[in-house]
């Protein structure tokens, strides 16, 4: 109990106390329609329903949802796949430079994501940016288009930039699962003539589904809680409008920064948004983890 304590005190100051504080706010504000500086009135599940009902607040809510599982299943498709790929390469004992291959692919990780949203800006940029004049040059200018500006590419083009910057670390959790798969597995595998294909599907993959269920706890938990990488590439407004808005930026703007119409901040309604979220989270983590305990103690 001693060694636990520093970090239970810590974990209780700056995580559980915030976190309890907020869903007590949720449970406040003001009695009118317009919020004001006053939030010390208790208007029990006032915020929720003018959240899920109210249309200055229920459209963008609904867009935000919807928008932020669409980021989750892109990272998921893309930044977990080609983990779970890199990681299965690194592992070839003939490949030449496996640890600059992990540094380079690991380097991204270490970028402060800001840093990386204004750096894809730029590249993303329709006249000057790299990735339309390479279009131009190879004769595929009849695809550059203003990736940030289109509402039809914005949230794919935000995602992919997610994914690639964190492809890194499901990489190193994936490696380090395949390195913990006993050898006498696979070189039964081997005897019984298993091809690679049919070693990683049968013998690795069953293997894996523990590091499975933490990477797409942490995605998951991750990609709910995304704010910076879309404030850096498109502001807190999501723009082109609204089609990069997540539920880490609606509640930036609802609770702290004030949105249109009313352009005052609503502690209560963002309250209410905050603890929505946290409620999905904790749902589908259990949901994960419920998954994956099922078939380990299956296999």
């Amino acid at each position: 109990m001693l060694y636990i304590l520093p970090a239970l005190a810590i974990y209780t100051v700056f995580m559980a106390y915030p976190l309890l504080d907020s869903v007590r706010l949720s449970f406040f504000g003001t009695t009118g329609n317009q919020p004001g500086t006053n939030q010390n009135n208790f208007v029990g599940f006032d915020n929720f329903i003018r959240l899920f009902t109210d249309s200055n607040y229920s459209s963008q809510f609904l867009g935000a949802f919807l928008h932020t599982w669409y980021f989750f299943f892109i990272n998921m498709a893309v930044q977990n796949t080609l983990g779970l790929y890199f990681a299965t390469i690194l592992m070839n004992k003939g490949l030449r430079g496996a640890s600059a291959y992990r540094t380079i692919i690991f380097i991204p990780a270490t970028i402060a994501v800001l840093v990386t949203g204004y750096l894809w800006k730029l590249i993303l940029n329709p006249q000057w940016g790299a990735v339309n004049i390479i279009l131009d040059h190879v004769g595929l200018s009849q695809f550059a288009y203003p990736w940030l500006g289109d509402g039809r590419f914005a949230l794919t083009a935000v995602s992919l930039v997610s994914s690639w910057q964190w492809v890194g670390m499901p990489t190193m959790m994936f490696l380090a699962g395949l390195q913990n798969i006993p050898d006498d597995l696979l070189e039964a595998g081997q005897i019984v003539g298993a091809t690679s294909w049919q070693q990683f599907w049968h013998i690795k993959l069953p293997m894996l589904r523990p590091v499975i269920g933490i990477v797409t706890v942490l995605t998951f938990v991750a990609n709910f809680n995304a704010f910076d990488v879309v404030y850096a590439m498109e502001d807190a407004n999501g723009a082109p409008l609204y089609a990069t808005d997540l539920i880490g930026t609606l509640f930036y703007r609802l609770g702290i920064a004030g949105q249109a119409p009313v352009g005052i901040p609503n502690p209560g309604v963002g309250a209410a948004v905050a603890t929505v979220t946290f409620i999905m989270l904790a749902a589908g983590v259990a949901l994960v983890l419920r998954l994956t305990q099922s078939e380990r103690s299956s296999t």
